[in-house]
């Protein structure tokens, strides 16, 4: 093989690229539109860490109870929700149209009931709370759930430890003493503990009215949130993952108008006259290959270039390893691009069959969506996937400030899909005219 033909074919090809005005469009500016359009959106909401998120929630409160009472209390001082009353079937229509992301329905009886079964467990029928929830919005649900539990808790503790709570109960043990069959010994104990227990709220009236605890009783721990970056002062840019995946996706596209544009070649005859040139077939191929890979590598920095400048992503980690991953991301590309070359019969059948196949890829590989929104058969599938060992490497790279090592993994796995469809379309690329 001559060094010279070669470089003429690589040069040719990328002549030919730059001369189509919207093949260049499609490849440079498109994916820069939208990996900016998705990156508004992930980044605003990577960045709620200081703003309230105030999810609107709808509480029927069907009690009337001090305990329901301080529930809603409570969630209606929450910075993180917007509590509207309602009665229960408005509060169901509202989730119905999505006017809220939940309704809670207290039952009636809850405070009382719920008083009891946090200190008798299993041995009374416990309340039920009823979440309605809009399932287009499990996520936000979810966070309604946990919110509500910690209010609920908190409300149902200060009643039970109350002193009218606590005073019932001692009246209550002692009325049952004498109908258990526990040894004499173990009763007295238990006569004296609640004997101390009523005098103590009979010497003290205060204690047992209202809420007894004076609002002391709450939950026993805060939380401290963090966002784990590159740095402690370092934000995470929703940009940075956007424009990999937006990156990734076009320039599989880029390579895969490549593989049509050599079936293309082969229907107008254009084969014959580059094999005639003075250029083994495999250096044919060679030299497409090494095109593609330049054309790709070229959106994936141009991509990630813009991203730079107007969002200020930036590599935060191994700017070594970033360019491994981006190379070996690009090789893969091309050598898709020459696997649909390769297996497919027309231009039309290959376009169509292999235009599916990068849109399951990157929809798979978590270019458009985060895997772990996929069921959990899907995000053990994806690790056969090259975009998502793409995004997980520039992700590694970018907003996670990791090290070189990060970026080890994703660069062979990516060269081993290279080499996988360079193999593939070796065996089965046809060198006969269509």
């Amino acid at each position: 093989m001559r060094v010279t033909a070669f470089v003429a074919l690589v040069r040719k090809d990328l002549l030919v690229f730059f001369s189509d005005s919207r093949s260049v469009i499609v490849s440079f500016a498109v994916p820069i539109i939208i990996g900016a359009f998705i990156g508004s959106l992930t980044n605003e909401m990577g960045n709620t860490s200081n703003k309230p998120l105030r999810v609107k929630v709808a509480i029927a409160d069907l009690d009337s109870s001090n305990v329901s009472k301080a529930v809603v209390a409570d969630a209606q001082a929450d910075s993180n929700l917007a509590v509207s009353l309602a009665d229960a079937a408005t509060a169901r229509t509202q989730v119905q149209k999505g006017t809220v992301v939940a309704a809670v329905i207290v039952p009636s009886g809850f405070g009382d009931s719920a008083s009891r079964a946090f200190f008798q467990g299993s041995s009374v029928q416990k309340p039920q709370l009823s979440v309605l929830v809009d399932p287009s919005r499990a996520l936000e649900a979810g966070m309604v759930r946990g919110i509500l539990a910690q209010h609920v808790m908190q409300s149902v503790a200060q009643s039970a430890f109350s002193g009218q709570s606590l005073a019932k109960l001692a009246d209550n043990g002692l009325a049952e003493i004498d109908k258990s069959n526990m040894p004499p010994d173990q009763k007295r104990l238990l006569r004296e503990m609640l004997n101390s227990v009523q005098r103590f709220y009979n010497q003290n009236p205060s204690a047992s009215s209202g809420r007894g605890t004076g609002g002391l009783f709450s939950m026993p721990y805060t939380v401290r949130e963090e966002e784990v970056t590159a740095g402690k002062k370092v934000p995470y840019n929703g940009y940075a993952h956007a424009f990999a995946g937006m990156g990734i996706q076009f320039l599989l596209f880029a390579m895969l108008n490549a593989g049509i544009e050599l079936l293309l070649e082969r229907q107008r005859g254009l084969w014959k006259r580059l094999r005639s040139a003075p250029i083994s077939r495999y250096g044919l191929l060679a030299a497409k290959w090494a095109s593609g890979t330049i054309i790709s590598l070229m959106t994936l920095l141009v991509s990630f270039g813009a991203a730079m400048v107007m969002f200020k992503v930036r590599i935060e980690g191994s700017v070594v390893g970033f360019l491994a991953v981006a190379i070996a991301c690009s090789m893969m590309a091309a050598t898709f691009g020459m696997l649909v070359a390769a297996i497919g019969r027309t231009p039309a059948t290959a376009r169509g069959v292999s235009s599916l196949a990068v849109l399951v890829m990157v929809m798979v590989g978590g270019a458009w969506f985060p895997t772990f929104l996929f069921p959990k058969w899907i995000q053990q599938l994806t690790v056969i996937v090259p975009v998502r060992w793409a995004v997980d490497g520039l992700d590694a790279t970018t907003w996670r400030g990791l090290p070189l090592s990060s970026a080890v993994m994703p660069t062979l796995v990516l060269c081993g899909f290279a080499l996988l469809f360079g193999l593939i379309t070796l065996t089965r690329f046809r060198w006969e005219e269509a």
